[in-house]
């Protein structure tokens, strides 16, 4: 896909020059979308061939039935994928551990196709596969799984761009779309953990997380890292978890740094930046940010 995904953002390019007369890119967010797209993609297939393939095997192995991949069987395979990528995409943000891997993705305060190359090489460090399981203990064949996921993916390349306004209704209605994407990745207090789905946007519906978008999004995270060094921004949040953990206080407390969503504050203890934050309210918002770490 990636040939296709050079494509669309020259001419997502191209067309933004045509209406706005010059480029608004930030170049230096563009290049770091890249890089840190190209350093995922280098961890994501050591991660499939060092561990997470032989766990997908293992489980497969202990399959409930035998599920054929055909006609009758891909529709309900497809959903089964997009519901567990649901929960995955929900827990990437509630839960503090595998936000520390996620937030890569929402760092960017900019809109383009190259903002979904903004991915966590730590993904396979944080476990996030295991969302992916349950299809595969039912007796779904892990390529099934993965070619659709891949699939998933891909469609949400293409919804990371200004340039599409809105949708007819039903399209608007059952897909997860640039309009609702934008709405995902917005730091306004409305847009902050909203809108989680892959290719649909049912299962927002369905579970109350679904946000349209109204006012202007405000790209970013509500404590938002300065910073283009693709170490520096893979590494932060699990960084400043850690020293969270380890900072004086009970254990019990200190641990719940681990599983608490990311905004959550032990008493007594001050949030550890160990790399800059502007904690501002964003510019041109209409209404204040929550005091979160995260930002969907």
């Amino acid at each position: 896909m990636v040939p296709l995904f050079i494509i669309a953002f020259s001419l997502e390019t191209l067309i933004n020059r045509r209406r706005r007369a010059e480029s608004t890119l930030n170049w230096k967010e563009v290049w770091a979308n890249i890089a840190l797209g190209t350093t995922y993609q280098i961890m994501e297939p050591l991660g499939v061939a060092l561990v997470t393939g032989s766990i997908y095997a293992w489980v497969y192995s202990k399959r409930l039935f035998d599920i054929p991949v055909d006609g009758w069987t891909i529709l309900p395979i497809i959903l089964s994928v997009e519901f567990c990528y649901y929960w995955f995409h929900r827990a990437s943000h509630r839960i503090r551990w595998f936000w520390a891997a996620h937030v890569v993705h929402h760092t960017g305060e900019n809109m383009n196709f190259t903002t979904a190359a903004r991915q966590s090489m730590l993904n396979v460090v944080a476990g996030s596969f295991i969302f992916f399981l349950p299809p595969v203990l039912l007796g779904v064949p892990p390529a099934a799984v993965a070619l659709i996921l891949a699939v998933n993916l891909s469609y949400q390349y293409f919804i990371h761009t200004e340039l599409i306004r809105r949708l007819p209704g039903w399209i608007e209605y059952i897909f997860n779309t640039p309009s609702h994407h934008r709405a995902h990745h917005g730091r306004n207090d409305q847009y902050i953990d909203k809108n989680y789905g892959g290719m649909l946007i049912i299962f927002d519906r369905m579970f109350g997380t679904f946000e349209e978008e109204r006012e202007t999004v405000q790209y970013g995270i509500t404590q938002q890292i300065k910073s283009y060094n693709i170490l520096v921004l893979n590494l932060h949040e699990f960084v400043d978890m850690w020293r969270d953990v380890m900072s004086p206080g009970p254990v019990w407390q200190r641990l719940q740094h681990l599983w608490r969503p990311p905004e959550w504050v032990r008493r007594g203890h001050e949030p550890i930046h160990t790399w800059t934050v502007d904690r501002n309210e964003p510019t041109g918002s209409e209404s204040t940010p929550t005091p979160s770490t995260s930002a969907t």
